[in-house]
């Protein structure tokens, strides 16, 4: 079994950031440009200028003990607490990323080596997306492809709709607001944002995000207007999805909404995009704008709930293998 993640940078440094933003930025599944444009948009003035800023990022939340990004932290524990919990039934589990290391291609390659012939591959994004489980998938079958002797393959769906997803994002939410020293007059789901243009191709992602919201609301039996869906990290001049979580943390305050709690269920481990932009921009955003009280809620990472929630998933995919 194969747990796949997003990606990070080996280091923090110019170089290192920037080997990892031209693999991500690449992709024809991210951007949908016409690649004899995008390419000296990309090699000449964003690879020049972005990695400074993404790397001051990275700094913000890297753990200097462990020398490494949180996502692959979080990842490799998730890992090694499935493999626990699974050790039982002869299954072997690891994990790779589809953006820098320990790449996809190179952890295939092990597991063949160890004899694995049947190999599911679990994309670790609820949402589905053509720019993250789709380019995921892509990476393996990549790979598989220059195999000779091609193990069976399996791909896990998206589950932002199952009820072992849903109970542990809520009970998440719940056990989060109870944490907090302050009651949140409002929380907010920010998603990871996307071009508009993806949606009218018809990616489902925008749906299944207001799907799992919805579900976890209804859950919780919290009235709508205490659960609002936001969505973040948009990059470029195009326009995104909306309604943007940097505007509506900026304007909340001047609505009387003054004390927010926020999660990310979009990611499945915290990472850059939660822990500086969310915790730390958001944070900065919210208060600057006349908040008093703003509260981060973390991801389902390796904890108990979220893993129990994995393995139930992995199980049912697993049925006939195992």
């Amino acid at each position: 079994m194969l747990l796949l993640n997003l990606g990070t940078p080996d280091a923090t440094d110019y170089w290192s950031v920037r080997r990892y933003l031209k693999e991500f930025l690449s992709d024809p599944r991210v951007i949908e440009t016409n690649k004899f444009l995008w390419w000296p948009i990309l090699n000449l003035v964003i690879l020049s200028v972005r990695p400074q800023k993404s790397g001051h990022a990275y700094e913000q939340i890297w753990d200097k003990e462990r020398d490494e990004s949180p996502l692959r932290t979080i990842t490799r524990d998730q890992s090694e607490s499935l493999a626990k919990r699974l050790s039982g039934d002869d299954v072997v589990v690891d994990w790779a990323m589809r953006y820098g290391n320990p790449s996809t291609a190179s952890v295939l390659e092990k597991l063949q080596k160890q004899g694995c012939q049947k190999i599911l591959l679990v994309p670790l994004y609820p949402q589905y997306s053509a720019t993250t489980t789709a380019t995921a998938n892509d990476q393996a079958f990549k790979a598989l492809r220059d195999m000779r002797w091609q193990p069976a393959v399996r791909t896990m769906p998206a589950y932002f709709e199952t009820p072992e997803y849903v109970r542990a994002l809520a009970e998440s939410i719940r056990t989060g607001v109870e944490k907090l020293d302050f009651d949140p007059q409002l929380v907010i789901t920010s998603y990871h944002g996307m071009p508009v243009e993806y949606l009218k191709r018809g990616d489902p992602y925008h749906c299944q995000c207001y799907k799992t919201t919805r579900l976890v609301r209804e859950y919780l039996g919290w009235p709508e207007e205490r659960l609002m869906v936001t969505f973040q990290s948009r990059f470029g001049p195009t326009e995104w999805l909306q309604p943007y979580t940097d505007r509506t943390l900026e304007a909340l305050p001047k609505r009387g909404i003054k004390r927010v709690a926020i999660l990310a269920p979009a990611f499945s481990a915290d990472c850059i995009e939660t822990l500086e932009e969310i915790n730390i921009g958001g944070r900065e955003t919210f208060l600057e704008a006349g908040g008093e009280q703003f509260g981060y809620i973390d991801c389902l990472n390796a904890s108990e709930p979220g893993m129990e929630m994995i393995e139930a998933l992995v199980r049912r995919e697993l049925s006939g293998w195992v």
